[in-house]
């Protein structure tokens, strides 16, 4: 008589939130690949047998993305859809007491730093051999390289710092590693990140400087073989390491683009937020950095609506980016997160002020960005392929990251593949996009 087989596990992984959630999500895969199990990242269909959803907890929008998310996969494991629904990342490090409670259908719920923890469940090992080596879920031609995990900075309404813990640098020859061994693989870029960039280095050993690191690990990365672009995101402005800007003016292959979270332009809003800086101070760090580093393209973040911003503080914000011409902006409104520092005080502005607020500042950065493309029109840039939609192939410039930025669109009929980089002239210009023709050099 023949016994049945059981089917063997599938394991699908679900990303919410940011790049530095998906790199975890990657590490996962790689480390179950490597343990010989079957994984899919964002499958498209409940085909697997277990689900792991990997969550963000950072603002009360991505809270509640996660939740759904959760909810929508209990309701598959009722219907038999799926055996197991394992729960990691900042939500379930979190909340993991409220939520084992309130969601008791989910066989597990895993921190941040317990990965050790979460691949046991799955019936798989640790594997030491793979650090270093990263499946993408990204396209082949560029990766998130994260260079440091947690924070130690102050900021009054973060999060982060309870989800993620103390700042914790990885160790630059691994980084390097890895580097090179993506570039094998056909990576041509790569996107440092961190809660905070600026950091790296101050809790290692050694080095050129004996603190911060991160110019040496840009020059050690920029020499990799393969890496045509490596791109900065998140670094801090208080006590902005600026010999940095030396490197990033000297390696071509280093991006003019920096992404420096800046929440305020109030020196009011920026003491409350304990962001260590002023406005005076911060027009000043721009400016060196656009002197130093020609073109640079700058993009930042706001919050609208933190306690106690008044009309004067708004205008002051306004005002800010008015004068500072950002390359790129983004804002969201504030979200008062228990154990914050800002939890203490009233969250006294009316959330349609907040949208209203932020409505205005993106209004703004509409007309800079248009403007600022217009200037464009005529020039031939360097491109790199992303995809191909909509009878367009759509790709960046080095002044541009992916799917928070401005984008190249070139007709489908001109010749491209994804992945290489092409030189187009632009020919058209608006808000948040160019158009232009491959031409060659």
């Amino acid at each position: 008589m023949k016994t049945k087989v059981k089917p063997k596990a599938s394991i699908n992984i679900v990303t919410l939130g940011c790049s530095k959630n998906l790199v975890d999500s990657e590490v996962l895969y790689t480390q179950l690949k490597g343990n010989g199990l079957e994984v899919t990242h964002e499958a498209k269909k409940d085909t697997a047998s277990i689900v792991v959803i990997n969550t963000c907890g950072f603002i009360d929008n991505a809270k509640q993305e996660s939740i759904d998310t959760i909810l929508r996969y209990v309701d598959a494991k009722e219907a038999g859809k799926i055996d197991k629904l394992y729960v990691t990342g900042c939500l379930s490090h979190r909340y993991k007491d409220d939520l084992e409670k309130e969601i008791p259908l989910v066989d597990a719920f895993f921190g941040t730093n317990e990965l050790p923890r979460l691949l046991k469940a799955l019936k798989a090992d640790y594997k030491h051999e793979l650090v270093g080596e990263r499946f993408l879920t990204t396209p082949a031609h560029f990766a998130y390289l994260k260079i440091a995990e947690g924070c130690d900075r102050p900021c009054s309404f973060c999060a982060i710092p309870i989800m993620r813990g103390k700042h914790v640098s990885r160790n630059m020859d691994e980084l390097v590693l890895e580097a090179n061994s993506l570039a094998k693989k056909g990576t041509k870029e790569l996107i440092l990140i961190a809660q905070d960039l600026t950091f790296y280095g101050l809790d290692l050993k050694g080095g050129q400087t004996g603190g911060r690191k991160l110019k040496e690990l840009l020059e050690r990365l920029s020499d990799v073989n393969g890496i045509e672009w490596i791109r900065l995101q998140y670094a801090y402005p208080a006590g902005f390491p600026l010999e940095i800007l030396d490197t990033m003016a000297e390696r071509e292959n280093i991006c003019r683009y920096l992404d420096m979270p800046l929440q305020s332009g109030s020196d009011a809003m920026l003491k409350h937020m304990r962001r260590g800086i002023t406005r005076e101070k911060t027009e000043a760090l721009i400016e060196t950095i656009r002197e130093k580093v020609p073109g640079i393209a700058l993009r930042t973040t706001l919050i609208s609506g933190y306690p106690g911003e008044t009309e004067a503080d708004f205008d002051e914000t306004y005002s800010f980016v008015e004068r500072m011409r950002f390359d790129r902006l983004g804002i969201f409104n504030y979200s008062h997160e228990e154990n914050t520092h800002a939890y203490s005080a009233e969250d006294n502005v009316p959330e349609d002020v907040k949208q209203e607020r932020s409505d205005e500042i993106m209004a703004l950065q509409q007309t800079i960005s248009e403007e600022l493309n217009q200037n464009k029109v005529g020039q031939t840039v360097k491109v790199l392929i992303d995809r191909k939609e909509s009878g367009f192939f759509v790709g960046r410039t080095e002044f541009d990251s992916p799917e928070v930025d401005n984008e190249v669109l070139i007709p489908a009929e001109q010749y491209a593949r994804l992945g290489d980089f092409v030189h187009v002239k632009i020919n058209k210009a608006e808000e948040f996009d160019l158009y232009g023709d491959i031409v060659n050099i």
